[in-house]
């Protein structure tokens, strides 16, 4: 049986890691969000770009490593926060521990799905603009678009993309992902 949470209580990152596996939520502020089951579609855009940047980080024999959802990413001190992006790369080593990412990952890659709008396109650029995120990508199926944030001081640049256009990594200087190759169908 699933566990009934109360929005009333504050939770900790020890009471996300005592869940049931097949519970999906995510922990932010002390209040758990329910993620639903991704879709098909959400799961073949995820597949292809983490297969992609896999392949580019791999054959550069790079620092860097890159994590599908479920990976738990812990991105606050006080323990009331843990997510879990659908694409997250990790660049310091030092981060990755036997449960997930304790902190900020370099570049994170978010889809959207019906019931996650306002969660990816408010709460979590916020979320990862305070954590220290370098580059977060909105990944929109609906629209078709590609929404790239690069949170840096003093502020965010914020660039959007179709499916039909080549984006470029910001944290690589050569990666470039080219979302026309990406079947959808």
């Amino acid at each position: 049986m699933l566990p009934a949470f109360k929005q009333s209580e504050l939770y900790t990152e020890e009471d996300y890691y005592n869940l049931p596996e097949e519970v999906r939520t995510e922990l932010i502020g002390g209040r758990f969000y329910d993620l639903a089951a991704p879709g098909r579609i959400h799961q073949k855009i995820l597949g292809d770009l983490y297969a992609g940047i896999h392949e580019y980080i791999h054959s550069r024999e790079g620092d860097c490593e890159v994590y599908p959802a479920p990976f738990a990413v812990r991105l606050s001190e006080d323990g009331k926060t843990v997510v879990e992006p659908d694409i997250s790369v990790i660049c310091d080593p030092g981060k990755l521990t036997d449960r997930g990412c304790d902190g900020a990952p370099d570049w994170i890659i978010e889809i959207v799905s019906p019931g996650s709008r306002g969660h990816d396109y408010v709460r979590k650029l916020n979320l990862y603009l305070d954590a220290g995120v370098r580059e977060y990508w909105i990944v929109d199926p609906a629209k078709e678009q590609i929404f790239v944030y690069h949170l840096t001081e003093p502020g965010i640049e914020a660039d959007a993309y179709t499916f039909r256009d080549k984006v470029k990594a910001g944290i690589y200087e050569d990666l470039w992902i080219d979302f026309s190759e990406i079947s959808f169908s």
